[in-house]
């Protein structure tokens, strides 16, 4: 990882100033942290968004750098965000990562139990990327992916992935073209 600051960029509607505050001293050890209160559209029918971009790859190297102490700490907010909202389309937290391909993670689940466990399971796909992400697995040339999690198997499913010209929904019978 890079000695130099990068910026950070977070995007939310329905976050307490105390709730971002405690987010961004977590964030500005390690980076230049950039937030933007955005309109609630309500084409969406959640109370709470918030939208976090890491300017690094999803990967093991980026836990260490970020300290999986930090890491821990951050997970712990996002799951005190969605108590202090109750179930129901309380909250979605959209995490973004850079990369080759960029990984994005959607967090949205009704029941806070659920919610809960998509949090805390987000580091464990980091030992299945190289399988996610082998050539035979996914359409050629992917820029951007996109996991949701699957709570009949309780884990994150890779769904969606993006490239230059087409998108693709992960299906039974494999990936499907999506217009």
């Amino acid at each position: 990882m890079s000695d130099q600051i990068k910026p950070l960029f977070m995007k939310h509607y329905g976050i307490s100033p105390w709730e971002i505050n405690v987010i961004t001293s977590i964030l500005d050890k390690r980076f230049q942290t950039e937030d933007e209160e955005i309109e609630n559209t309500y084409e969406e029918k959640f109370v709470s968004h918030l939208e976090i971009s890491f300017p690094y790859s999803f990967n093991d190297e980026f836990f260490k750098w970020f300290d999986y102490k930090e890491w821990d700490r951050l997970k712990g907010v996002f799951k005190e965000m969605k108590r202090r909202r109750g179930d129901g389309k309380a909250i979605r937290i959209n995490l973004n990562f850079s990369g080759q391909p960029d990984i994005n993670f959607v967090i949205e689940s009704d029941e806070s139990q659920w919610f809960k466990m998509e949090v805390e399971k987000i580091d464990f796909v980091v030992e299945l990327l190289p399988y996610h992400l082998d050539e035979k697995n996914i359409p050629k040339d992917v820029k951007s992916v996109i996991y949701n999690f699957d709570q009949e198997a309780a884990r994150w499913r890779l769904n969606t992935v993006f490239t230059s010209e087409k998108k693709f929904v992960n299906s039974k019978n494999g990936w499907k073209l999506s217009t």
